[in-house]
Order: structure tokens, then C-alpha cells, then sequence
């Protein structure tokens, strides 16, 4: 976190510490000070009683003492009672605000980072696209070199796309303005394609696939495609280059089971909740070498819940993570 962001988190945590102590002694004081009035009204209530003794009975003085007695004590556990409800709202006030509070900051933080995110992931692709066209402008370069420039250009536009496709739907998906469709599509012949691109985008990656052939959901294709293609640019982007990505789907008794699976670092086992929340990402944005805006994993959460699926993650063995979304048909 920022030292500026850091500060002022401790500047409003110790008001709010100060405020909080404050209200409490002040529920104390207010505790004391009817008890001693209590005290007080019980104490003259008992003197007028001894002035008027001797023209009571004893079981007249004896009931009346009683009732002086009763009434001192009813009138404590009255206040004893409405302290008690008093400072439970209040901790419960107090506990919801102080929450609100820190939660409000970690967003801050995490919006911070996405902008950070954001700039470098939008700067590079544009920044190697001039680069590319300038150079193919300036110089008579032979065709297999225009190839090239071209392939890594169209590399990099693909990245820009994907990007901004992430940051729109987001967008419009919280703010309830994407109307998805619930057509009948073949997830199979969806995810078959998307690693057909995802082979020509990274060739020099490799792919395992096992996947089982009319897996038929319904839901918006679009939606889908982004679902997947989040999930292989995932474990591609978190994984050696030597490694292999590996795309399974399979039919079962729950439903069509989709698996992504890398051979990454993986996941610790406190992070793997914290992932799927949004601008969320593992370490610091200052240090970390992976890039990415932390809405990825976002995106495929909320798809998937839209399309009546669970996603998770467990641990690959010997190393890497497994990402899972089952469809319940």
C-alpha cells in the first residue's frame, strides 16, 4: 500500500479507536452517574421513612422498606440492561463501520492497482504496434522480416483486444447493461477453437486437449468464449514456456466439466478464495514481473454463475493449478 493510502488508513483508524473509547466511557459515566442518582433517590426515600416510623406499624414499615428495596434494585438492572443493549449496538455499529472502513481502503488499493495494471498493459501493446508500423514505413525490409513485424503486431493488437473485451463486459456486467443470450451452442467445438488461436497466438507453447465431443450448454457464446479464453491466457501467463497447458472436458453425473489445468508456481491455499474477487491479484504491483488487471478470474466467476456453474481451483501435482467450472445440466 502507498505510504500516503498507509497514512491515512492510520490517521482514520486511531479516530475512530479515540471516538469509539470516547462513546464507551461516556456509556459509563452515564451508567454511573443514575446509579448514584438511584442511589441517591433510594437513600432519601428511606430517610422520609424513618420520619415517619413511629405512626407506622412494623408490617406497614417493614412493606414499605420492601418496596424502597425493590424499586432501588429494579431500577438497577433497568440500566444494567439498557448499558448492556447500548454497548452491543454500539460494538456492533462500531464493527460494521470499522469493517466498511478497511474494506472501502483495500478497494481503493486494488482500484489503484488496476489503473497501474491497466496503463502498462495498454502502453505495451500500443508502444510495440507504432514501433512495428514505423519501422515497416521506414525500411524496405525483406518479406520474411514483414512477417514477422506483422505476426508480433497482430500479437500484440490480439492482447489489446482481449483487454479491453475484459474491462467492457466487466463494465457491463455490473452495471446490469449486457443482455446475455441463453442459445444452444457446442461448448466442445468453443473450446476446440479457442485453442486453435490460442496455438496461433503462442506458437511456441505447448497444448495438451482432451476433450469429448457434443458437450451441449446453453449460453451466450460470447460469454463463454471469454470464460475460456481467461482461463487458458491464465495458466499460459502463470506457467513456464516449457511447460504445458492442458484443456479437458468431460461429461459426468454433475453436469459438462470443463479443466484448465498449468504448470506453474500454483496457488497458496489462503489465496485461492481471494483470486476470484475482483482487481484482485497475488503480491505486490510494484514487484510483480506477471502482468495482468486482476479481472480475469473475476470475469470467470460472474460468467459462470450466470450460466448455472461453479468454478474452483485445486492443486496439480507435482506442481501448477487446476481450474474447474462445471456446467449442472
Amino acid at each position: 500500500m502507498p505510504d500516503d493510502s498507509r497514512r491515512r488508513l492510520q490517521r482514520t483508524t486511531f479516530t475512530f479507536w479515540m471516538l469509539l473509547i470516547y462513546i464507551i466511557a461516556a456509556l459509563v459515566w452515564w451508567f454511573i452517574s443514575l446509579e448514584n442518582q438511584n442511589q441517591r433517590i433510594a437513600d432519601q426515600q428511606y430517610n422520609n421513612l424513618l420520619l415517619k416510623k413511629e405512626s407506622l406499624s412494623a408490617t406497614q414499615y417493614a412493606e414499605q422498606l420492601a418496596g424502597i428495596v425493590k424499586e432501588e434494585k429494579r431500577n438497577t438492572r433497568k440500566y444494567i440492561a439498557e448499558g448492556v443493549t447500548f454497548l452491543l449496538l454500539i460494538l456492533a455499529g462500531a464493527a460494521f463501520v470499522y469493517r466498511s472502513v478497511r474494506r472501502q481502503f483495500r478497494l481503493q488499493h486494488q482500484q489503484q492497482n488496476f489503473m497501474m495494471a491497466v496503463t502498462h498493459e495498454l502502453k505495451t501493446p500500443l508502444s510495440v504496434t507504432k514501433l512495428n508500423l514505423e519501422t515497416l514505413q521506414k525500411y524496405n525490409l525483406d518479406p520474411e522480416k514483414q512477417k514477422k513485424l506483422i505476426r508480433v503486431t497482430l500479437d500484440e493488437t490480439s492482447r489489446l483486444n482481449f483487454l479491453t473485451n475484459n474491462i467492457l463486459i466487466s463494465s457491463q456486467l455490473e452495471g446490469g447493461r449486457y443482455h446475455s443470450s441463453k442459445d444452444d451452442l457446442d461448448l466442445s467445438t468453443l473450446l476446440i477453437d479457442c485453442i486453435r488461436d490460442f496455438k496461433n497466438r503462442f506458437p511456441d507453447r505447448a497444448f495438451r486437449e482432451n476433450i469429448e465431443a457434443d458437450a451441449d450448454v446453453k449460453g451466450d457464446p460470447l460469454l463463454l468464449q471469454m470464460l475460456v479464453n481467461n482461463l487458458l491466457e491464465n495458466a499460459i501467463k502463470y506457467s513456464p514456456k516449457e511447460s504445458v497447458v492442458t484443456a479437458v472436458l468431460k461429461k459426468n453425473r454433475s453436469g459438462i466439466e470443463l479443466q484448465v489445468t498449468d504448470e506453474g508456481p500454483g496457488i497458496p491455499d489462503e489465496e485461492k478464495r481471494k483470486i476470484f474477487s475482483k482487481f484482485y491479484r497475488i503480491g505486490n504491483e510494484a514487484t510483480r514481473k506477471t502482468q495482468g488487471t486482476g479481472l480475469g478470474l473475476y470475469l470467470c466467476r460472474k460468467i459462470a454463475r450466470d450460466h448455472n456453474a461453479d468454478i474452483s481451483v485445486t492443486n496439480h501435482l507435482p506442481q501448477g493449478s487446476t481450474f474447474v467450472v462445471t456446467f449442472h445440466t
